[in-house]
C-alpha cells in the first residue's frame, strides 16, 4: 500500500473537503482548489507552512503525536480517522503477523442458522463473505439477484454487480461508508498484502471505487440504516448491525433487521415463510 506516501495524501484529501467555514475563517480571495490552503491548515495547527508542506509531499513522515493531535482537531476527525492517521504516522511500527486462514465457529455457524427471522453473515477484513445463514442467503439471492455465498465480497457486490444501484437505494452513502469501513479496519495493518491486492483490483475494475476511495474517508461502520430496493420484496428500510467476533480478529458478525413497524417487517416474514418451506429442517 506504499504507507509511507499515504500520510500526506491522507492530509491533501481532508484539506480539500475541510471549507474554511468549517473551521471559522473568512473565505476570503479565489482558491484554485477546493478546501483550506496549506498555510490555513499551518497556522490552525501551530506549525510552520513549510513544515506542513513537507508532510503533505512525503517529505517529513514522521510528526509528533502533538502535531497529529492538532491535524486532526483542524479536519475535524473522529475517532476512527484519528487513529488511522496515528497509524500513518507511525507506518515503521512492525507488521502484525500473518493472520491464520480465516474460520468461522461452529457455535457461531449453529447460532446464525437458527436466527430464521434474521438474515445474518460473517465476513473478514476485506469483506469477504465467510459464513452466510439461509434467510441472508435469499435475501441477496432473489434482491439483487445474485447468489451470495462464502468466498463472494460485499465490495466487489456493491461496486461492480450491475444491479447494485438499484437494489442499495443510497448507493453512494453505502458506497463511500464501506471503503471508509475498509480504511477504518487496516488502521493499524496498512501494508496488509490482502488489503492491497483488493484495492489495485477495484481500483483496475470501478472508476466509482478508484473516486471514493481517493476521498481517504475513515470510519468504522456500526448500527446503520439500509434502503434497499428489493427486486423480490420491495422497497425495504432495514437496520444492519456490525459485531467483532470475539476470538476471530477481524471477523465481523452482520445482522439484518427490518426496521420495527415498517412494512419491512412483513416483508421479511414473507421471505422467512419461503426460505422455511425450502429448508424445513430445524438446523444442526
Amino acid at each position: 500500500m506504499a504507507s509511507d506516501r499515504m500520510l500526506g495524501e491522507f492530509l491533501r484529501a481532508r484539506r480539500e473537503v475541510t471549507s474554511p467555514a468549517q473551521v471559522e475563517l473568512l473565505d476570503v480571495g479565489l482558491r484554485r482548489t477546493p478546501g483550506l490552503r496549506r498555510e490555513e491548515v499551518a497556522m490552525l495547527a501551530g506549525v510552520s507552512t513549510d513544515y506542513y508542506i513537507r508532510l503533505e509531499q512525503g517529505r517529513e513522515r514522521h510528526p509528533s503525536d502533538q502535531v497529529i493531535g492538532a491535524l486532526a482537531e483542524v479536519f475535524g476527525l473522529g475517532p476512527d480517522a484519528t487513529a488511522y492517521l496515528y497509524a500513518l504516522a507511525h507506518s515503521d511500527l512492525p507488521p502484525l503477523p500473518p493472520a491464520a486462514r480465516p474460520q468461522v465457529s461452529p457455535s457461531l455457524l449453529r447460532l446464525m442458522r437458527s436466527w430464521d427471522w434474521t438474515p445474518a453473515f460473517v465476513m473478514n477484513r476485506t469483506m469477504e463473505v465467510l459464513a452466510i445463514n439461509p434467510l441472508a442467503a435469499a435475501f441477496y439471492g432473489r434482491g439483487l439477484p445474485t447468489e451470495l455465498e462464502p468466498g463472494d465480497n460485499m465490495l466487489r457486490v456493491l461496486f461492480l454487480h450491475p444491479a447494485a444501484r438499484e437494489f442499495y437505494r443510497d448507493w453512494e452513502v453505502q458506497a463511500r461508508s464501506r471503503v471508509a469501513h475498509l480504511r477504518a479496519t487496516f488502521a493499524g495493518d496498512l501494508d496488509d498484502p490482502g488489503l492491497a491486492t483488493l484495492v489495485e483490483e477495484m481500483s483496475d475494475l470501478s472508476d466509482d471505487f478508484r473516486r471514493v476511495w481517493a476521498r481517504h474517508d475513515v470510519g468504522a461502520e456500526r448500527s446503520h440504516t439500509k434502503r434497499f430496493r428489493h427486486a423480490y420484496l420491495g422497497e425495504l428500510t432495514i437496520n444492519c448491525d456490525m459485531f467483532s467476533v470475539s476470538g476471530a480478529p477481524g471477523q465481523q458478525l452482520v445482522t439484518l433487521q427490518p426496521v420495527p413497524g415498517s412494512p419491512s417487517v412483513s416483508a421479511l416474514a414473507a421471505l422467512r415463510t419461503e426460505v422455511r418451506e425450502d429448508d424445513p429442517s430445524p438446523g444442526p
